[in-house]
C-alpha cells in the first residue's frame, strides 16, 4: 500500500490529502461597526483562518438568519442580553470556555461579574460575553425642536407629523408603546395589552415619515427630508453618524424611561474553539477602542461618558416574540386601527 502511494505524483497526493489542509472558517453575524474589515484581516492573519462577517440590522433579522432552514452554518452572533434568552431556551448557543479568553481580565469590574448581569450565566455556565452597550434615546433636530423632548410620547406629538423616524423592529416598538401608555411591565404584556400597544403603534405609524432599518438610512433621510425627531435604536452610534455629516442635532433621554441594550458575543452550537479566540481578540484594546472612537459606542474596558443619570431601562426578555412579530407585520403592512 505504501509502495504504491510513493509512486503517485505529488499533485495527486495533494488532491487526495484530507481536508485538514484547508483553512478553518469562522462565520459571524454582527451589527455594523462591530467587526471592521481591517480587524477581520488582522484576525485572519494571526490565526491563519478565513472569516466571513454578515451584517444584520434588527433582532428579527438576526433570529431569522440563525433559525431559517438550510441557513449558512454561523458560528458567532452579536446579540443583546434580552434576545439571548430565546437562543438559550431553544438550545441554539453553547456555553463558552472562559479559561481560553484571558482578555476578560481587562474588562471593567461590572462586566467581569457576569453572574450579576441577568441572562449571561445559566447553571454556572457562561453563554455570552459583554462587548458594547448604549441607551436608545431621542435624537432631535435643533432647527425644528427647540426644547429637548422629555417623554417618549413626543414621537406621537402631532406637531411633528410626517417629520418623525422610528426603527423597523417588532420587539422594541411594542415596549416603547407600552412605556408611553404607562403599562407597568412593558416587556411582559397580556394579549389585551399587546393589542393596546398595537393600536398605539398604528397611531405612531400615522405620525411618521417612515420606519428606518439602519443608521445609514436614517442619516440619508435626515439629509434629504425635514426630520424633527428620531428614535435612536442604535444610540450613540447613530448620534455620531449624524454629527459626522454636520447635522445640528441634540440627544435626550426621556424622563419616563429610556431603553438600553447590552450587546454580547455568543457562540452557536456548532462553533469550535475559534469562537473563543475571536471573542478574546475583540476584547483587545484596539478593537474595543475602535467601538468608541469610530462608532461612538461604549466598550467594556474603559469607563463610558454616557448618561449615567438617565432613567435607563435595560432590555429584558419579552412575553412572546412571535406574537409581537405577527402584529408588527400587520402594522407595517397598513392594517387599520380596528383590526386590533
Amino acid at each position: 500500500m505504501h509502495y504504491y502511494l510513493a509512486k503517485l505524483p505529488l499533485l495527486l497526493i495533494l488532491l487526495l490529502a484530507p481536508t485538514v489542509w484547508a483553512k478553518e472558517h469562522l462565520q459571524i453575524l454582527a451589527w455594523d461597526g462591530y467587526a471592521d474589515a481591517d480587524l477581520v484581516r488582522e484576525f485572519e492573519k494571526r490565526y491563519q483562518v478565513d472569516v466571513k462577517v454578515t451584517l444584520v440590522y434588527s433582532d428579527d433579522e438576526l433570529w431569522s438568519k440563525v433559525t431559517e432552514p438550510n441557513s449558512d452554518s454561523y458560528d458567532l452572533i452579536a446579540v443583546n442580553t434580552a434576545e439571548l434568552q430565546r437562543y438559550i431556551a431553544k438550545g441554539l448557543v453553547r456555553s463558552l470556555d472562559t479559561n481560553t479568553i484571558p482578555n476578560l481580565n481587562h474588562q471593567l469590574p461590572r462586566f467581569k461579574h457576569r453572574e450579576a448581569i441577568p441572562g449571561l450565566v445559566k447553571s454556572g455556565q457562561t453563554y455570552a460575553i459583554p462587548y458594547t452597550y448604549s441607551e436608545m434615546g431621542i435624537i432631535y433636530n435643533r432647527k425644528l425642536v427647540h426644547q429637548p423632548p422629555e417623554s417618549i410620547n413626543a414621537l406621537w406629538d402631532p406637531t411633528y407629523a410626517g417629520k418623525v423616524l422610528a426603527f423597523n423592529t417588532s420587539n422594541h416598538n411594542f415596549t416603547l408603546a407600552a412605556l408611553g401608555s404607562g403599562i407597568k411591565n412593558p416587556f411582559i404584556q397580556s394579549p389585551e395589552q399587546l393589542r393596546q400597544s398595537a393600536r398605539r403603534l398604528v397611531e405612531l405609524r400615522r405620525n411618521l415619515l417612515t420606519f428606518y432599518s439602519s443608521p445609514q438610512e436614517a442619516v440619508k433621510l435626515f439629509k434629504t427630508q425635514e426630520i424633527a425627531l428620531i428614535f435612536a435604536n442604535y444610540g450613540n452610534q447613530q448620534l455620531k453618524a449624524l454629527i459626522d455629516v454636520g447635522a445640528d442635532v441634540g440627544y435626550t433621554m426621556p424622563q419616563d424611561g429610556t431603553l438600553a441594550w447590552l450587546d454580547c458575543w455568543a457562540a452557536l452550537n456548532e462553533a469550535g474553539p475559534l469562537a473563543e479566540q475571536w471573542i478574546n481578540f475583540m476584547l483587545e484594546e484596539k478593537a474595543s477602542l475602535r467601538l468608541t472612537n469610530a462608532q461612538g459606542l461604549a466598550n467594556t474596558i474603559q469607563e463610558s461618558t454616557a448618561h449615567h443619570n438617565a432613567n435607563l431601562i435595560w432590555l429584558e426578555p419579552i412575553e412572546n416574540a412571535d406574537a409581537r412579530a405577527s402584529l408588527w407585520d400587520q402594522i407595517i403592512s397598513g392594517d387599520v386601527m380596528e383590526r386590533f
